[in-house]
Parts: structure tokens; C-alpha cells; sequence
């Protein structure tokens, strides 16, 4: 079993191992392109050192080339978080681009799509193109001009915002498209924390060059900081051995769960849960299945191994 110890006491080659960077992703390059050339920096640097290399990172979310904002970088062990951005929420600062000027209703005409929302994803999306439903929390018009309105949309993952601005436009009676995109935040992560590729290729060069781990450990945060938002399992070290060869977590091995994951279950959700050990260390994903109170039986059972 990989022992990582408490996150706050990682060294920097654990952070590059399993770790998480709140990317400002530029205009230009893919999402994609992006996560792999941090990779590379990664690895090239962790073999330097004498460390082991990773060889993969991800993204939390495609932005298109022109987009900018907030992009997670998940690196090494750490891409096994993916899912947990699923469940969260999504921010933008979006530029509607109407072909008419705005009309004198145009904030209230906005306002009647918070809620759900059919959508269709457009043509050159990755996934089938079938209409599904998106919850708009919440749309709120920051301002206008002439032919431009200002958006910050709150909305669920998976949601084309995009599409969301041509439909705007029809409803508005001018017809419209997306200008300007930015994220500004993929939950748990915002636009306060974020960091340029530079200043993590920076932070690389200092603790590699000048034996300096300050700017990484500035820039690369344990990746149970993804995990904010999950609720929390906490189970013993013996289970926590088990876990590593596969095992779900049985009754007895269960310390403590908090309230909501136990409020979710007895709404019959099972709702996804993070198993930790005593010290802080993320194990493993999986769902609430079964009841923690209990002396017997499967209480997780198993969706990521996170070692």
C-alpha cells in the first residue's frame, strides 16, 4: 500500500505524485494540450530529481481553445478524481453577443432561464448528441450595452454555454452567440486561487535548480483538496490496507461518517463518499451502501482506489 502520511506534511515530489493545480488555462491551446504539457514538465522534473515520474494528468472539464479560467490539473494518482467533478457545479463570465440591439425586457427575458433547460450538445461535441436537461442555478445579467449583455451563469456540469447564449438570443427576439468565455469556478476551485502555467513551471525550476519547495508547495495542493465538497468517511488503518487490494469497507472498520452521507442514505441515495485514514490521507471513492452503525457488512462499497 502507497503511504502518503497527513497531506499537510507531504514532501513536494508527493504533491507531483498526488496533487492538484487550479490552472488559469491561457487562449490558444487545448485543454488537452494544456494537462499534457504540465505532464511532461512534471515528470521530466520528478525524474531529475531522482523521484518516480508520473505519467498522466487530466483536466477537470474542457474549456475550448478560446476559453480561459479556471482548469484543475489533476496530476498522477490524483487523475482518479475525476469523477468527483461530475457532481459539482460550474461558473462562467460569458459575453452574449446579440445581432439586434438589446431589448428594454432583456434582463427579465434572461431571468426565465434559471431552472432546468433542454439541450442538444452541438456537432463537434465528444459526446452523442441526444437532448438532456441542465440545471441553470443561477443567471444573472452584470450588464449591457448596445448589442452585448454580460452574463455570469452558474450552472451544472456538462452544460454548453454555448448553446446557451444562441438560445438566449432567439428568446430575446435578436438572435445572439457567445462572445467572450471565462470560468471562474469548477467546485470545490474558484478564480481566487488560480495560478499561471508559468508560475507552476516557475515553481518547478526553483525547487528543482535552487532546492527551493516554497512556490510549489504555493502552487500544488494535495489532491484532497478536490475532495472538499465529498462527504467524509473515515475508516481504520486495517481497512484501509484492504481497500488497497480491492476490498469495500465492512462495518467494523468504519470510524466515524458525517451527517450528510448519512442523511443522503436514508433517503436511499447512496451518495458518493471519500474513505479517508485517521491522519488525513485519502483511500478510495465509493458509495454509502450500508449502515455504519451496524456490526456487520458492506458499508462502502468501492468506485476509485486513490492508492
Amino acid at each position: 500500500m502507497i503511504r502518503r502520511g497527513p497531506p499537510e506534511e507531504r514532501s513536494p515530489a508527493d504533491l507531483l505524485q498526488f496533487g492538484v493545480v487550479n490552472l488559469d488555462k491561457p487562449p490558444g491551446p487545448s485543454s488537452h494540450q494544456v494537462s499534457g504539457w504540465l505532464r511532461d514538465a512534471v515528470a521530466e522534473t520528478l525524474e531529475a530529481a531522482g523521484e518516480e515520474p508520473i505519467d498522466r494528468a487530466s483536466h477537470a472539464g474542457t474549456l475550448d481553445p478560446k476559453v480561459t479560467g479556471c482548469l484543475p490539473i489533476m496530476l498522477g494518482h490524483a487523475t482518479r478524481l475525476a469523477p468527483v467533478f461530475l457532481e459539482g457545479h460550474k461558473e462562467y463570465v460569458a459575453v452574449l453577443e446579440c445581432h439586434a440591439p438589446v431589448p428594454h425586457d432583456g434582463e427579465s427575458v434572461v431571468e426565465e432561464f434559471e431552472g432546468p433547460i433542454y439541450q442538444k450538445p452541438p456537432r463537434k461535441s465528444a459526446v452523442s448528441r441526444r437532448v438532456r436537461v441542465r440545471e441553470i442555478y443561477d443567471l444573472e445579467v452584470l450588464e449591457t450595452s448596445d448589442r452585448q449583455v454580460l452574463l455570469r451563469i452558474r450552472c451544472e456540469s456538462g452544460t454548453y454555454v454555448r448553446k446557451l447564449c444562441h438560445d438566449l438570443g432567439l428568446a430575446l427576439g435578436t438572435g445572439g452567440h457567445m462572445g467572450h468565455l471565462r470560468r471562474t469556478a469548477t467546485t470545490p476551485f474558484d478564480d481566487r486561487t488560480l495560478h499561471s502555467a508559468r508560475d507552476f513551471l516557475d515553481a518547478l525550476a526553483f525547487w528543482l535548480e535552487d532546492d527551493d519547495p516554497d512556490p510549489l508547495l504555493d502552487v500544488v495542493e494535495p489532491a484532497e483538496r478536490i475532495l472538499t465538497d465529498v462527504p467524509r468517511v473515515t475508516i481504520a488503518s486495517s481497512a484501509a490496507e484492504s481497500v488497497a487490494t480491492g476490498a469495500p469497507v465492512y462495518a467494523p472498520g468504519v470510524l466515524e461518517v458525517d451527517d450528510g452521507a448519512v442523511d443522503a442514505a436514508n433517503r436511499g441515495d447512496a451518495p458518493l463518499v471519500a474513505c479517508y485514514t485517521p491522519d488525513g490521507a485519502a483511500i478510495c471513492l465509493g458509495r454509502l451502501v450500508g449502515d455504519p452503525e451496524a456490526e456487520s457488512g458492506t458499508v462502502v462499497s468501492l468506485e476509485r482506489v486513490l492508492v
